[in-house]
């Protein structure tokens, strides 16, 4: 699996190789960007990934995806995990260039990952956000997810999944 669909979006799954050109923000002749991609949230969330990968190997699929447009074939944004499951749990952060924050499209694709992690039996997803980053919250909270409490500025939230990736409302 590289790459999941929305109606929307498409989520690759990037590699090490690509991890490498967004940190350093050098795109290769085929890869099409939006003006303000990657923003620095890109940065911090692919330089995660990328020490993953160097400590542990490929993390596929519980790795980090590039959002992209299905429009216009641009990159806006990305999306994953922070780190492999540990006993059913994984924990994803997300964030959208300035320019597509706005249109749903986090949503969208926090809905594809919930599908993977559900797809490979993890039965509980994981966030954070900060306490004035309002968008975000709204976004976790639109996919299920609920807020288990705060440390801090952090907002904790986790949504519980059925087989089907669908939040459940026990518990």
């Amino acid at each position: 699996m590289t790459e999941l669909r929305t109606t929307r979006l498409r989520l690759h799954a990037i590699d090490a190789a690509e991890g490498q050109r967004i940190v350093a923000r050098r795109p290769e002749a085929d890869d099409a960007w939006a003006d303000d991609y990657p923003f620095d949230g890109d940065i911090h969330g692919v330089r995660a990934f990328l020490d993953a990968t160097a400590a542990h190997g490929d993390q596929r699929p519980f790795g980090h995806y590039r959002i992209t447009r299905a429009t216009d074939g641009r990159a806006v944004g990305g999306i994953g995990f922070k780190g492999q499951p540990d006993d059913g749990c994984a924990e994803v952060g997300y964030g959208l260039s300035p320019s597509a924050r706005g249109h749903g499209y986090a949503a969208e694709a926090l809905a594809a990952l919930l599908d993977v992690a559900a797809g490979h039996g993890l039965s509980r997803v994981v966030a954070d956000t900060t306490a004035d980053n309002v968008a975000s919250q709204r976004t976790l909270e639109r996919a299920g997810f609920r807020r288990l409490g705060t440390s801090g500025d952090l907002h904790r939230y986790e949504v519980l999944l059925d087989a089907t990736g669908r939040p459940t409302r026990t518990r």
